[in-house]
């Protein structure tokens, strides 16, 4: 008997069922939006990753040299790929670039409840675009994302932050400090005690009472953005946070402002984010983890080859994440087992018209079943109940014989007849009632 891996999943049809209605709705909404899909690799070159985080990055990834002696990896995530596709391509394609998938990826981390080394994610990006409306648009999706799969504003917040303005803080205190540690450390500043956070930043490069002053300055910033300015003297400084302003006051304008809260320790922990970044959490604190993220990348098609291209995105966890256990949490969640339209049951040698049913149904677009396993009617209507069909046509010998067939409504079971011969002639969505 063989056991799956570890951090692996198997989703049975009842399973699948809610977490492809919640792919559905989400793909559904990013084409709204004009996001075109694309399709992408599973296998990938490791120093894809590794040349932007260090070789550490290896304890994470699913990596291995293949036969022709390539270091390779199984995708952790989705950002370095399209990058890699912008650039193949970017001549030819017309600017903005906006493009979503779904897919899985694999992390050799830590399995947890929400996570595991297995995970699928919508992502969804725009290329060449810097104005403040992208970053907008990309908050918009992933709020419309979520209100379409029942949540409302209450349930649900964006932590919204600037990762230029985290670097010219740092900047302030001291030019030599090491921005992408000292980011990397705000990051885990929610998940590691204070003495640690603290060692952190000192390891990147301030005093600890640098290190103090700065926290202090973030979570004013929260409050009013202005402390931040009137703290350091940087018109970088400066520029990242009118541009943050930017980006919230295009929010309010795409109807979303209400889901945003600065919060300025909302760092995103890979080094290719540079302008706006945001997180998405449980508004009751149930589920104590972030949701997703997202944010912007400028610089990262410019590292790959390719021309200087802004570019913002996000990446939605659909399953083995914890969208669900947010969903679940707010009784949003599709609710788990299989739906049927139509089961057409066969009784004696009646499979011609019975296949001629089932086909006219499906070309109406509804879900048929009938029998291809030569069970009793007994058998046949058990198994109808067993995968939720709404309405059950039998065609059965006595029945054609008299040219009908039985239609029955299995929540009641209330059955009626209908001529066989016409049988769903004009109805769209033949049931009981339109017999009856």
């Amino acid at each position: 008997m063989y056991e799956g891996l570890k951090g692996f999943t198997d989703f049975y049809p009842d399973e699948m069922a809610p977490r492809r209605a919640v792919i559905d709705r989400i793909e559904t909404t990013a084409r709204r939006y004009g996001f075109r899909e694309v399709a992408t690799p599973a296998l990938e070159p490791a120093a894809m990753w590794t040349d932007k985080s260090g070789e550490d990055i290896v304890d994470e990834l699913y990596d291995f040299e293949d036969r022709g002696g390539r270091h390779v990896t199984l995708t952790p995530e989705l950002t370095p790929t399209v990058a890699r596709m912008v650039v193949a391509r970017q001549q030819a394609l017309s600017k903005p670039i906006k493009w979503f998938s779904t897919r899985p990826f694999w992390r050799y981390e830590q399995v947890q409840q929400g996570r595991y080394r297995e995970l699928y994610q919508t992502n969804a990006d725009i290329f060449g675009s810097s104005e403040p409306e992208a970053d907008a648009e990309v908050l918009a999706f992933a709020a419309d994302a979520l209100t379409t799969l029942g949540l409302d504003g209450s349930e649900f917040e964006f932590r919204v932050s600037h990762r230029d303005i985290l670097g010219e803080l740092l900047r302030s205190f001291d030019d030599g400090v090491d921005v992408p540690a000292a980011v990397r450390a705000v990051d885990k500043r929610a998940k590691v005690d204070e003495g640690e956070y603290l060692d952190l930043l000192a390891d990147a490069g301030l005093d600890y009472g640098q290190a103090r002053e700065f926290d202090d300055l973030l979570l004013a910033g929260d409050e009013d953005l202005t402390a931040l300015t009137d703290a350091a003297d940087s018109e970088e400084l400066a520029a990242a946070v009118d541009n943050l302003r930017a980006v919230l006051a295009a929010a309010a304008d795409f109807g979303v402002r209400e889901y945003c809260d600065i919060s300025l320790t909302t760092a995103r922990g890979l080094d290719y984010y540079t302008g706006v970044v945001f997180e998405c959490f449980d508004a009751s604190g149930e589920v104590s983890r972030s949701i997703f993220g997202g944010g912007r990348y400028d610089h990262l098609i410019e590292e790959y080859g390719g021309q200087p291209t802004p570019a913002v995105g996000v990446g939605i966890g659909v399953m083995n994440s914890t969208l669900p256990l947010l969903l679940q949490v707010h009784d949003a969640w599709p609710g788990e087992g299989v739906e049927t339209d139509y089961y057409v049951l066969q009784v004696g040698d009646t499979r011609s018209t019975a296949a001629r049913i089932a086909r006219d149904l499906r070309k109406r677009g509804h879900v048929v079943e009938t029998d291809v396993s030569d069970r009793s009617f007994s058998a046949q209507l058990g198994y109808a109940d067993s995968i939720n069909a709404e309405t059950v046509v039998v065609a059965g010998e006595r029945d054609l014989a008299n040219g009908e067939v039985t239609v029955k409504e299995m929540a009641s079971g209330e059955e009626t007849t209908a001529p066989a011969d016409e049988f769903p002639d004009e109805h769209d969505r033949p049931t009981y009632d339109d017999f009856a």
